[in-house]
């Protein structure tokens, strides 16, 4: 399998958009109800915020496999030294072979090279893909933060850290 990172762009909208709402979706199923998965799947990643979140170097870099976008990765420098991963998602038809590590290899390296020194990543608890993924490469949870959905329904997102 030739998996490509490249950059993220307009021609990814819908594939980006497509991903993204699936893999967070099946992060908190059963923990939060369908209204509010579809409710905030479609806020979050509509085509026009995808595109506005590319443009603004929000979605920064997606995994190709014969054309087809397979994964994608984003996230910002949010403060001198400190780089926030706001989502790592990759299609469930091509999970397990190693794009999420190469998605995040390349994005770590682009903000080494930018000055980070500390990374963070916000993982809802009981994500069971998410928590063994970072954990083994090297994040450490520093916080759990309990939230408020707009429904009213309460869910606990883990703060972890890694220093890079």
């Amino acid at each position: 399998m030739n998996i490509n990172i490249k950059r993220a762009a307009r021609e990814h909208v819908e594939a980006i958009a497509a991903i993204c709402s699936c893999g967070w979706k099946q992060t908190v199923e059963g923990k939060l109800s369908e209204a509010y998965q579809v409710k905030n799947a479609a806020e979050w990643y509509n085509h026009e915020r995808v595109t506005s979140d590319i443009e603004n170097g929000n979605y920064t870099h997606v995994a190709v496999i014969d054309s087809e976008v397979a994964g994608v990765i984003g996230g910002a420098i949010t403060e001198p030294g400190v780089s926030q991963i706001f989502v790592l998602y990759v299609d469930e038809t091509y999970r397990y072979h190693g794009i999420g590590r190469q998605l995040l290899k390349v994005f770590t390296e682009q903000h080494k090279q930018e000055g980070a020194r500390d990374q963070w990543v916000s993982v809802q608890d009981g994500n069971q893909r998410g928590i063994p993924f970072y954990e083994a490469r090297g994040f450490v949870l520093q916080k759990k933060r309990k939230e408020m959905a707009n429904t009213g329904e309460s869910f606990v997102n883990l703060q972890y850290l890694r220093r890079i």
